[in-house]
């Protein structure tokens, strides 16, 4: 259970809820990166050497990851 008093506080409502939004266009940009996740690896098996589909799967890892470093963001940003 968290306080309002505490300086190590964890629980941030408020920087939840205003995260909302933007987590949802950054879960819409996972979808996209998932996408090119599935094509990135398709060219990868294709022609192994191919150090550009490397780094397209990389880009869509982290595009894949993008909503839940979105919400830590927010919630780091509002205090408790």
């Amino acid at each position: 259970m968290c306080c309002c008093c505490c300086e190590d506080c964890e629980c941030r409502p408020l920087g939840f809820l205003l995260g909302l939004p933007f987590a949802f266009l950054s879960l819409l940009i996972s979808v996209v990166g998932i996408v090119i996740w599935i094509v990135g690896l398709a060219l990868t098996c294709l022609c192994p050497c191919c150090l550009c589909a490397t780094v397209i799967v990389e880009l869509a890892l982290a595009l894949i990851k993008a909503p839940i470093l979105v919400m830590k963001w927010f919630t780091s940003k509002i205090p408790c």
